[in-house]
């Protein structure tokens, strides 16, 4: 995945299957990790003021991560909608992918609690840092 995002997640036991296994479960905590470090780094939003939610996580397994690997999460913003975004991800051991994924975020308006347009303040540095033309 070039000119992505990348975080560095560790490894805990206790994100381990009975087989010693990252759990299958776990692989979501593990991009929210690096979409959480994203919106705050790119978009200077304080983790505790996302106004995000999930409306699709896909994952696909490639190869198991095990105690001792070092995975790196990539990720970067496929699609800027009106009031949504689609993020792709790569977990990576080493030079091996154990995972691809892609969510579809939607902005909530706090109050409402319904979606919202993207406002400006998070759309622009996404399109910046994305390299995205801005929709006409």
């Amino acid at each position: 995945m070039n000119n992505s995002f990348t975080v560095s997640v560790p490894v805990r036991y206790r994100d381990l299957d009975p087989l010693n296994h990252v759990n299958h479960a776990v692989y979501a905590s593990y991009l929210e990790i690096a979409r959480t470090d994203y919106l705050e780094e790119v978009v200077g939003i304080a983790a505790e003021n996302i106004s995000f939610v999930i409306a699709n996580l896909e994952i696909d397994y490639r190869r198991p991560v095990v105690m001792g690997d070092d995975p790196v999460v990539s990720l970067r913003v496929a699609r800027l909608g009106d009031s949504s975004c689609t993020m792709e991800y790569e977990i990576r051991v080493d030079d091996d992918v154990a995972a691809t994924a892609e969510t579809t975020l939607v902005h909530i308006d706090p109050d409402s609690r319904r979606p919202s347009p993207l406002p400006d303040e998070i759309r622009e540095p996404i399109e910046a840092f994305e390299g995205l033309e801005a929709p006409a």
